[in-house]
């Protein structure tokens, strides 16, 4: 019989965890939503995901799915998602759970993300945003970081914006349709958004335009960063807390 399959829509806080994915320790978000299922499906379903996150990075829309034999679903669908939540710890939530056709996958069907990243400017760090966005106290101009950001627009080879994991990277070409930021008094956002990314982009991404802001780099040195793609000429990785998936897209979903 063809089991069952749903998507997830999840939330979290990921302060206290190392990144999405499951780890033998527990101590990944991955780790908490399988052991949510568990107690509702006797096959202790695995769950695919759209993405991963790092260690300390939020998400608002991470999408996975999972399957279970349909012999053992015996709530109203409309219930999967407070069934989940009454097994999972405070800083995770599903907000979402839907059926999906069998042949959906939340990995390889999405077409694009778009990720968040949280500035509190201010000489005074709000201590209700102590875990949710990076305090910068130094004033940035923000002129000069939008027209950054503008040149990272479009298909470009990322190279200079992407930790090096230790392998030869072979592929570092990504497609940014959006790097917009938008400041409101001391919160100042980023907008993010690709078809793909890579290791820690958006975090150099917003490091970087945030040394523009603050005069270490010029708007237009950003052309020979993306030309040189060379890591050392770019700058530093913004800290991971101020991250947030937000969200994920599906064509015709």
């Amino acid at each position: 019989m063809i089991p069952l399959k749903f998507k997830l829509t999840i939330a979290y806080d990921g302060a206290a965890y190392h990144g999405w994915q499951s780890r033998t320790d527990g101590s990944g978000v991955q780790n908490q939503v399988e052991a949510a299922l568990a107690k509702l499906f006797s096959s202790a379903p695995r769950i695919e995901s759209s993405s991963r996150t790092d260690s300390g990075v939020h998400a608002w829309g991470m999408v996975a799915h999972f399957e279970v034999p349909r012999g053992e679903f015996k709530m109203p669908p409309g219930k999967l998602a407070l069934a989940i939540n009454a097994c999972l710890p405070d800083d995770v939530r599903v907000r979402s759970a839907m059926r999906v056709p069998g042949n959906f996958h939340a990995r390889f069907d999405a077409v694009g993300k778009q990720y968040r990243y949280q500035i509190w400017n201010g000489p005074v760090m709000n201590p209700l945003m102590r875990t949710q966005a990076w305090h910068v106290a130094r004033k940035l101009d923000l002129a000069a970081m939008c027209e950054a950001a503008e040149l990272l627009v479009g298909r470009h080879d990322f190279r200079s914006f992407t930790s090096n994991r230790g392998v030869v990277l072979e592929d570092a070409v990504r497609t940014l349709t959006r790097c917009e930021i938008r400041g409101q008094g001391a919160k100042v956002t980023f907008i993010i958004e690709g078809e793909g990314f890579l290791y820690k982009m958006c975090r150099c991404i917003v490091g970087t335009l945030v040394q523009v802001g603050e005069g270490k780099f010029r708007a237009e040195e950003i052309k020979n960063m993306l030309a040189r793609g060379d890591r050392r000429i770019s700058g530093m990785n913004a800290p991971a807390h101020g991250l947030v998936l937000w969200k994920v897209f599906y064509r015709g979903m």
